[in-house]
């Protein structure tokens, strides 16, 4: 799997779990440490802690190993580094606090059919 395809795996393993919102940012341009992010939005600390678990769990099936973990459920904000794709996991607090899109956005975000920002 490529690195576009990894993240669109990963939006697609989220989706599936009822995750909120989302987005992948194509950063390879504007970053020399990551080509993509994958951002999403969880309801509450228990599913942000179940996102975390299923996104580890079924990229691992696919030989692609997470490097780093940062974060807590109780933060409201967990990190996931697979190196060129970051994946960031928010309660929706944290993620009107840290606003990634904004920061990033002269980014192009990647389409694919998971997006909902309806909800």
């Amino acid at each position: 799997m490529n690195n576009q395809e990894i993240a669109l795996y990963a939006a697609e393993i989220l989706n599936d779990k009822k995750a909120k919102d989302i987005s992948i940012l194509d950063i390879s341009v504007t970053s020399g440490f990551a080509d993509y992010f994958v951002i999403a939005t969880a309801g509450n600390q228990r599913q942000l802690k179940s996102l975390t678990v299923d996104v580890e769990d079924k990229l691992l099936e696919k030989a692609c190993a997470v490097k780093h973990i940062e974060g807590r459920e109780s933060s409201g904000w967990i990190l996931m580094d697979y190196g060129d794709i970051i994946v960031n996991l928010f309660t929706e607090d944290q993620r009107q606090h840290y606003q990634i899109e904004k920061i990033w956005s002269d980014c192009p975000v990647i389409d694919h059919p998971y997006t909902d920002f309806s909800s």
